[in-house]
């Protein structure tokens, strides 16, 4: 499912992760973590609240063995 106008304060996966330079599948595993929740959307088109998400862009992230580092 395409959306053809997304609510005003939202974003998709996609819409969220070219926000936050960083690939969808870092969105999805921020929501995995706890770190940024579902806003609205249906589990497989999520959307996400554009605050949440810029909130999640800067929270502190846990480190793991192995783990590269983004700075």
């Amino acid at each position: 499912m395409q959306y053809t106008s997304i609510p005003p304060g939202y974003l998709t996966t996609t819409l969220a992760a070219r926000a936050c330079g960083v690939q969808p599948a870092t969105i999805r595993d921020w929501v995995r973590r706890g770190l940024l929740r579902r806003a609205a959307g249906s589990p497989r088109h999520p959307l996400y609240d554009v605050d949440a998400v810029m909130a999640a862009k800067l929270a502190a992230k846990p480190s793991r063995p192995g783990q590269r580092a983004t700075r």
